[in-house]
């Protein structure tokens, strides 16, 4: 019983660290490349219907080639206010309202506008890496309470620092993986 409170708690540290990767991964997939892709509208909201609403569930977004986007309003009366939530969301492109349709060209990125996506890449990374390390804390001292309680000795109890630490460790190479490999894409002309 004793092992498997141990068990329990690196079982759900390692299903948190997971987590703060799958956030990593969806973050970084809003990060423009100078390839369309249908994520760079994800964080977009249009005020709608008395509330605001992200814009995948007000239109079809589309990639019909590498550097355009093509956003479909379901209710033809939203195309207004999308195309304004897409002006206002700031992301460095200009939408194009042809009355049915609103197509985004997608620029190519300049090489000043590439560093400024990796150091917001990089930030992104620092986030996940500290959700990361906060996922370690709390497990930490989980142990260490288990520890005080007299549930198991000081060796046990280091034995599963040590491998929360491992498990810490272990994410964190992952998460420096994907920031190296979201670097080289954003730099790759």
């Amino acid at each position: 019983m004793l092992t498997e409170k141990l068990k329990d708690i690196a079982s759900h540290a390692s299903s948190k660290m997971d987590g703060a990767l799958r956030a990593l991964d969806q973050e970084f997939n809003t990060v423009r490349t100078g390839r369309a892709s249908t994520a760079l509208l994800d964080k977009v909201t249009v005020e709608a219907y008395g509330s605001e609403m992200p814009i995948n569930q007000m239109a079809n977004v589309s990639t019909p080639d590498a550097r355009t986007l093509t956003v479909t309003p379901w209710d033809k009366g939203q195309l207004a206010a999308i195309e304004r939530a897409i002006i206002a969301a700031n992301l460095g492109f200009t939408p194009n309202n042809d009355g049915v349709n609103i197509r985004i060209n997608i620029p190519p990125l300049t090489e000043d506008r590439r560093r400024e996506m990796v150091k917001q890449a990089a930030h992104m990374a620092e986030e996940a890496r500290i959700a990361i390390r906060q996922v370690r804390k709390h497990s930490n001292d989980d142990i260490k309470k288990l520890e005080k309680d007299h549930e198991f000795s000081e060796d046990i109890g280091k034995d599963a620092h040590d491998e929360i630490q491992k498990l810490t460790d272990e994410h964190i190479k992952k998460v420096d993986e994907r920031f190296k490999k979201k670097e080289e894409e954003i730099m790759k002309v």
